[in-house]
């Protein structure tokens, strides 16, 4: 049955589908405990044991959003997330047992949109979840209806169109974002970008010429209420600068980035 479903001649509304997560981890404790806490939460939950098993279950199944572990034998969590970045621009959380610089900074390079240091908190890694599920099905609001003082947001940046350029469009050189369809061109041809790139620029964009410190974007883009890393939004810039051209978004030092207007 479509739509809603009939229940005794009642119309009950459709429940929507579980939103599914694949979590690879070796540690059999750690992976089970992760699954059940997840399941009761609601969410349906897919687990591998190695990276090679991570990426046949990654392929065989839709996933909303992947939780990696760093070390895996077989394949560890860095070459794994590197595969699906070829593939797929899924959000990818990553777990690290010790939260060591060098595993966080190469499993953000590798394509990965955060990171958690094991043990984690359930609480804490169900919002980290949901920040990401979030910023993956985001959509800006139209002109005049984001919330009283949120010029400036992501969310709000529905610019009036330009001279030459199609309505929600925001031209940057050879750059256009597309605010109302969530694209990206540069020089014409179409630029992939994950979830959180995405929202990053989108905060760029919102701001051109403008300085935005880490604490900002850490807080608009990864939703953190909390203190952040702010290694995460360095590394989200470097891996944006590769795609839309090195010398787009600025270093301003001591102080943040800007996105350059020309």
């Amino acid at each position: 049955m479509s739509g809603d479903e009939q229940v005794g001649g009642v119309s009950a509304p459709r429940v929507p589908d579980p939103v599914s997560i694949l979590v690879v981890e070796d540690d059999a404790t750690i992976r089970r405990a992760v699954q059940l806490s997840l399941e009761r939460y609601g969410y349906r939950v897919a687990v591998a044991a190695d990276g090679l098993g991570g990426l046949e279950a990654f392929r065989a199944g839709a996933h909303d959003l992947l939780i990696l572990d760093v070390m895996l034998p077989e394949l560890d969590g860095i070459g794994l997330c590197r595969r699906i970045r070829e593939e797929s621009l899924v959000p990818v959380l990553m777990m690290s047992a010790r939260g060591d610089a060098l595993d966080v900074v190469a499993g953000l390079e590798a394509g990965a949109d955060d990171y958690v240091v094991k043990p984690v908190d359930t609480a804490v890694l169900v919002a980290r979840i949901r920040t990401l599920l979030r910023r993956a099905t985001f959509r800006p609001a139209g002109p005049g209806t984001g919330p009283a003082g949120s010029a400036g947001t992501a969310e709000s940046a529905v610019a009036s169109p330009d001279a030459g350029t199609a309505p929600g469009e925001l031209a940057f050189g050879d750059l256009t974002v597309n605010t109302l369809g969530l694209e990206v061109h540069r020089g014409g041809r179409p630029v992939p970008l994950t979830p959180t790139e995405l929202r990053l620029l989108l905060e760029f964009a919102a701001a051109p010429g403008a300085v935005l410190d880490r604490r900002r974007l850490l807080r608009d883009v990864w939703d953190y209420g909390w203190e952040g890393d702010t290694r995460v939004v360095d590394l989200c810039v470097l891996r944006l600068r590769k795609k839309i051209g090195a010398g787009r978004i600025e270093t301003v030092r001591g102080f943040g980035y800007k996105l350059v207007r020309d």
